[in-house]
């Protein structure tokens, strides 16, 4: 039963910082997560962020829909302030959907809408194809069962390679550069979102992410790919929720001839190009994050 949106609007937009107790085959983890909105609000919206980088990312999304939703952003295993994992073997999409299998069951929730972005939907793929998934509507940001090999050949190219900077604003803007098709963003918005990307450790900033999750990545071979996108396919295919492609319109990694794929395999997929960004718009502007609050909330007179 959806609580009415009135009944969570006494709190400002305030983030908590929370964790989980994830397991592995090779141990413990926690998986830290930034929650807005009354925790006592039933109706949750979990987001997921791309490859390398945080559930910070959806800052201003989150505030703007925490009068609907509890809005829920973890940092995926390896990033953020989550644990990175005794043995790197288990950062893939397996270990990161039961890691979130635990997260929602913290959150004593029956279902979520998922928002994911990148590797954030391909987990929220994954899980919204198993049988009882808790996914009640997922919206894939600039993702989908297939990759274009060119992304993921410029992915590898800079995934886990050591880097140190001087000053936090020598890795906000190398983090800005790696992620130039986000679109144009203002120093400010790249400073917001690439700030949480970086910790200072003697006398230096460093990435905060593992660079270990370089090794699994390096490690897939083509039939495995093969095999993963037919999971995915499959998954899709199960899925019965509504679905939101977002494409970014000169994405690298989702062509539009997948997206066409996705909208005749899934029960209920559509689909939105977004203009002048590529791989995978950020989310931050206006018009961007009013394309999620139709899906998730319809508007205003027909949000339940």
């Amino acid at each position: 039963m959806t609580a009415p949106t009135s009944a969570f609007n006494a709190e400002p937009a305030v983030p908590r910082q929370r964790y989980v107790q994830c397991a592995s085959p090779a141990g413990l983890h926690r998986v830290a997560y930034t929650e807005w909105g009354d925790p006592a609000n039933p109706r949750v919206l979990v987001c997921v962020h791309g490859l390398t980088r945080s559930g910070r990312d959806f800052d201003r999304l989150a505030a703007q829909f925490a009068n609907t939703y509890r809005v829920v952003c973890p940092d995926v295993a390896g990033r953020g302030l989550s644990s990175w994992l005794a043995n790197p073997n288990f950062y893939s999409v397996p270990q990161y959907v039961a890691d979130m299998v635990t997260l929602i069951a913290r959150l004593n929730v029956e279902t979520v809408d998922w928002f994911g972005t990148s590797m954030g939907g391909l987990i929220g793929m994954a899980l919204a194809g198993l049988p009882e998934t808790p996914i009640r509507k997922l919206l894939l940001n600039d993702v989908g069962p297939h990759l274009e090999p060119v992304a993921v050949q410029r992915i590898g190219d800079y995934l886990g390679k050591p880097v140190r900077f001087d000053t936090l604003q020598q890795g906000v803007d190398y983090a800005a550069l790696l992620a130039k098709t986000f679109g144009p963003l203002t120093p400010d918005e790249w400073r917001e979102i690439n700030t949480p990307l970086l910790h200072e450790k003697d006398g230096a900033w460093l990435m905060r992410y593992d660079p270990r999750i370089a090794e699994p990545f390096a490690a897939i071979t083509e039939e495995a790919a093969k095999l993963g996108e037919a999971v995915l396919w499959r998954s899709l295919a199960a899925f019965q929720g509504p679905v939101l492609v977002v494409r970014g319109e000169q994405s690298d990694l989702l062509s539009r001839e997948t997206v066409t794929q996705m909208t005749e395999t899934g029960a209920a997929v559509s689909s939105v190009e977004i203009a002048g960004v590529g791989h995978a718009p950020a989310f931050l502007s206006a018009d961007q994050i009013d394309v999620a609050r139709q899906f998730f909330i319809g508007r205003a007179a027909d949000a339940s």
